[in-house]
């Protein structure tokens, strides 16, 4: 379809600013446009919330270059400049009277072949566009996202009758492909299908607290990734959205739905009120459910009663390490809703509750469980559904336990019984089928062409062509093999760095394939070695096994580069030490956008040692703007200071400014296109006729003069107390390897020449009692120890 390249974003509060930093970092063209304020600066307002939006923490703005696609400007003097974007959403205040009176300012600005949507979250989608032409209509629809816009998946897209099937059509494809979002179409009702599934699970969960059965610290045990929800939980989250978002949500609901039979639970709660009304909104206050004493560092929680904040109460939660010792998410959820204990006992009571209500709003906002499930998931950070969840614990277990409790099961879900119909879904030869109440059958759930999934794949075992214990490789289709990582964590430890040369080997010397992709379906695509072996490997005194170890882990990323056929690493989530060494490696690779790569060596004792450090140095050489060593220093600088700091790149665009993916790298928006993609590079690559990069033999580096610039900021460094001594040291060897080790001058050398040496430094830094430290420090507590 005709993807989206120029865009207004009408509002510029907290949200407005963060769809127009999204749709930037997509590429497109942006006017974010607000009011102006009666005195002053016409541009106050708007200026304001931009400045506002580039230091917001996590950040909007995939890289600084995203920013300059977005030119600010208000209603007063540059409404005109919507006049021929493609796609203009309303973001202003929730006020019926206000959207309508822009919506027909818009009307009489745009051309006829803008889009416009709304992005309200508590006002009718049909309503909004009363009084506009019929020509206005057929282009109007509203388009829900979810805050932070870039991170959270879902975008909820609600045409109206009107809306013609082609404009939702395209909405929906450039949300999907160019946004990263998971699309749902959701009916015209109030708060769609997230927020009234999800808020309803809030509010229901916040009753068990308010009624003083459960703490806000056992809430938020129960609630959090033990049920594979966020590690926020219920509190926290609520904290970081912002009470009086979230009151005003809860409100609007009330206030909507007089119809719905749970709308009392849409009442806002004494104690939420009270927050706002105290000003203790959050995390924007500092202060709300949770309050970080400064003096202590302690984490203390309110006290209903006084709004007063005190030391948590001990969990009484006894049965809790079974349920988390019971295995993965399904198992913990069936072994949670077992429980006879108090933890039991509140999954038991808001499950139930809120699976029979998500139950009961079907056909109203949505006519298949799937997409309540979906919405939730996307639009809330859940693992699971709440009809997911009902299946693992138990189709009929559930209804049974409703009937009993005397919880309000609506007839669809009794006539599934009664056909014996035990599940929502079901599997058909590797495809999902999901149930359709209207049909009174299961269906395909539709997959697109582009999202290859690597669980539905491996369901044919014919696809598996090699594995060993912690890797595999899988037949894509079209002559392309993907090699998988299995291990813990996806750490590259000795299977997976063995296998990496069968599966190349394999790969190069049969015609049946075109090339390699390399990547996975973990939470990340990689943090890096396996700390573990080395760490035995040193205690046991094995310093000559360990360098071999080494070398075969360098031999084996320098096997990715030099390839005879195309080999594209394909990130996703965090690709740290190793991980970010394999990316280096990869002459072409295919990053999801949110891919978080990093050498981060330095922060357990060592140096990047899986060519990292080589590679960074030849980096510098190569995209200096000169072959003068002062040029060459100036990018060599860079690559010191992002490895000596452990920076991990927060974007892949921005992993692209780091110079960890080079700047033809293909990014993905919506990670879960991303096997498809590479897929089709390495064709494409295929397809020209592809011939690896040439041997790098002539690095340029600096010699002891360009390490002596190093040794002069880290003295610096050390003595206004910003480093450690041992910091110091650690930096120091890094910038030796850097820079070419003891060379007298500026040199050229060949790319083996700082493999080795990077290698020697690593192995030097090994026999060191503090780096040895940090390893046993990151290993038991997983997190960084500066010493």
């Amino acid at each position: 379809m005709q993807p989206f390249q120029s865009a207004a974003v009408l509002g510029a509060g907290v949200m407005g600013a963060q769809i127009a930093a999204h749709l930037a970092n997509a590429g497109l063209t942006v006017h974010l446009l607000d009011i102006a304020p009666k005195d002053g600066p016409k541009n106050a307002i708007v200026a304001g919330a931009f400045k506002r939006a580039t230091k917001m923490k996590p950040a909007p703005f995939a890289n600084a270059e995203a920013k300059q696609r977005v030119t600010i400007g208000n209603f007063d003097e540059h409404f005109d400049r919507i006049a021929d974007v493609d796609w203009v959403i309303e973001v202003v205040i929730e006020r019926m009277d206000i959207k309508q009176a822009l919506m027909e300012r818009i009307e009489a600005t745009v051309g006829e072949h803008t889009v416009i949507s709304s992005n309200t979250s508590g006002l009718p989608i049909a309503e909004i566009a009363a009084g506009r032409s019929d020509s206005f209509k057929r282009r109007f629809l509203g388009t829900h996202f979810f805050n932070p816009p870039r991170y959270l998946k879902l975008l909820e897209v609600i045409p109206t009758d009107d809306t013609d099937e082609s404009v939702t059509e395209r909405v929906s494809w450039f949300g999907r492909v160019h946004l990263g979002k998971g699309v749902v179409i959701a009916k015209d009702r109030p708060n769609f299908i997230g927020n009234r599934i999800g808020v309803y699970s809030i509010a229901r969960v916040m009753q068990e607290f308010t009624e003083g059965r459960y703490t806000i610290e056992e809430i938020d045990k129960l609630t959090g990734t033990l049920i594979g929800r966020a590690k926020s939980a219920t509190f926290r989250t609520a904290d970081v959205v912002g009470l009086d978002t979230l009151r005003h949500v809860i409100a609007n609901l009330y206030d909507a739905v007089p119809e719905d039979e749970s709308r009392e639970t849409f009442l806002v709660p004494g104690i939420l009120q009270k927050l706002v009304d105290a000003g203790k909104l959050g995390s924007k206050t500092k202060s709300g459910f949770y309050y970080k004493d400064r003096s202590t560092g302690k984490i203390l929680s309110i006290d209903p009663n006084t709004l007063e904040y005190r030391e948590a109460p001990a969990i009484d939660l006894p049965s809790l390490d079974a349920v988390q010792d019971a295995g993965g998410l399904e198992d913990r959820v069936r072994a949670l809703y077992a429980d006879d204990g108090r933890a039991g006992q509140f999954f038991r009571a808001t499950m139930l509750d809120t699976m029979a209500y998500a139950a009961r709003r079907i056909p109203e906002i949505a006519d298949r469980p799937v997409d309540v499930d979906n919405a939730v998931k996307w639009g809330f950070g859940y693992r699971m559904g709440p009809f997911e969840t009902w299946d693992a614990v138990g189709f009929d277990t559930v209804v049974s336990d409703m009937h009993e409790a005397g919880i309000e099961v609506p007839e669809w879900v009794d006539r599934m019984s009664e056909k014996g119909i035990g599940s929502f879904y079901v599997e058909d030869n590797g495809a999902r089928k999901g149930y359709v109440p209207v049909r009174g059958r299961h269906e395909h759930i539709d997959v697109p062409s582009d999202e290859l999934s690597l669980a539905v794949l491996k369901s044919d075992e014919k696809r598996t062509i090699w594995e060993n214990d912690e890797a595999g490789l899988i037949d894509l289709g079209n002559g392309v093999a993907l090699y998988e990582f299995r291990s813990k964590s996806n750490s590259l430890g000795t299977n997976v760095m063995a296998g990496l040369f069968e599966v190349i080997d394999l790969v190069e010397n049969s015609a049946d394939w075109r090339g390699l992709v390399i990547g996975n379906e973990g939470r990340n695509f990689s943090v890096g070695a396996n700390l573990g072996e080395v760490a035995m490997g040193v205690m046991m005194g094995q310093f000559d096994q360990i360098e071999k170890m080494i070398a075969k882990f360098q031999e084996a990323v320098l096997r990715i580069r030099y390839a005879a056929k195309p080999v594209v690493v394909c990130t996703h989530g965090m690709a740290l030490g190793g991980g970010c060494e394999m990316t280096l490696a990869s002459p072409h690779p295919v990053a999801s956008m949110e891919s978080y790569i990093g050498l981060v060596e330095l922060g357990v004792g060592l140096i990047p040692a899986g060519t990292g450090t080589a590679h960074m140095a030849a980096w510098a050489g190569e995209t200096a703007s000169t072959d003068f060593p002062s040029d060459v220093q100036t990018k060599l600088r860079q690559a010191f200071e992002q490895i000596a700091m452990a920076k991990v790149a927060t974007s892949a665009q921005e992993a692209q400014d780091f110079g960890y993916l080079p700047p033809e790298a293909v990014i993905v928006m919506n990670a879960d296109r991303r096997f498809h993609v590479a897929k089709q590079e390495v064709v494409r690559l295929s397809e020209e006729g592809y011939a690896p990069p040439p041997r790098r033999t002539s690095v340029h580096v600096l010699g002891r003069p360009g390490r002596a610039q190093f040794e002069a900021a880290l003295y610096q460094f050390r003595a206004g107390n910003f480093i450690s001594d041992y910091d110091r040291h650690l930096a120091s060897r890094l910038a030796h390897v850097l820079t070419g080790g003891d060379l007298t001058g500026p040199a050229h050398v060949d790319e083996s020449y700082l493999v080795d040496l990077e290698r020697e430094v690593f192995l030097s830094l090994l026999g060191e009692q503090k780096t040895m430290e940090r390893i046993q420090h990151i290993l038991t507590t997983n997190k960084p120890l500066r010493n």
